[in-house]
């Protein structure tokens, strides 16, 4: 009896430890949790340079019609013109009550196009209606094969796109040394960042989990979905 209270009094030790501040504090040193709060602030920090840029920024009217916004910075090319692209980015979709808490996500493949010189690029898509939302939430996304994404309208191009804005699912943009435009992406898969989620919300988050309004982000890697609220205050439609 005396040896059982002792293992029970050890588990319950060992079960405070893992959940209490001081637990949660080393999950929060870990280099996982560090990039993933990188991320956010750089997606922020993509999304307000674009939006400052006066005429050259996501028209405001497209901005307000989309359900979920992605930022991927940084994107590193590996070809010389054609070539195959890797970046991890952010997303964060409307709910009820604002924008969500973020989800992370990897970007991989797709030829974009002669980008001769430019060493980075970072992307910007817009999911338009629940079929893209939904598709993002998915395992896997290959746009030009799951969904098609089309070059986005740029600063006063907006009036000219009504037929874009009701058709497409996905709306995309690059900016390349300096230079902000809509861009037609093919061949890209994008998927769940694992190792990111994990380490900010736990074990076995998906990304219906954050980007539906379930869970609530800690307060370090709200920064993307704060700045999409400066710019889109509108939350999800009924």
């Amino acid at each position: 009896m005396k040896r059982k209270m002792i293992l029970m009094v050890v588990c319950i030790a060992l079960v405070s430890l893992v959940t209490s501040p001081v637990g949660f504090a080393g999950q929060k040193q870990s280099k996982d949790y560090r990039d993933a709060v990188s991320q956010s602030a750089k997606a922020a920090r993509v999304f307000r340079e674009i939006m400052r840029a006066p005429d050259k920024s996501v028209p405001r009217d497209i901005l307000n019609n989309a359900e979920c916004v992605a930022v991927f910075p940084q994107v590193l090319k590996a070809g010389f013109v054609f070539g195959a692209r890797g970046g991890r980015g952010v997303a964060s979709c409307r709910t009820k009550s604002g924008w969500s808490a973020p989800a992370f996500f990897n970007l991989r493949g797709g030829s974009f196009g002669l980008q001769i010189g430019a060493q980075s690029t970072d992307f910007v898509l817009l999911f338009m209606n629940e079929n893209g939302l939904n598709r993002l939430m998915g395992d896997k996304l290959e746009i030009g094969g799951d969904a098609s994404a089309a070059a986005g309208p740029v600063g006063r191009q907006a009036g000219a796109s009504t037929n874009i804005r009701l058709d497409a699912e996905i709306l995309s943009y690059s900016r390349s040394r300096g230079l902000f435009a809509g861009l037609e992406l093919k061949g890209v898969v994008i998927t769940l960042d694992d190792d990111d989620m994990k380490a900010v919300y736990g074990e076995g988050v998906k990304a219906k989990d954050a980007l539906r309004g379930g869970i609530v982000a800690p307060k370090d890697v709200r920064a993307y979905p704060t700045m999409l609220w400066n710019y889109s205050k509108r939350r999800a439609r009924e």
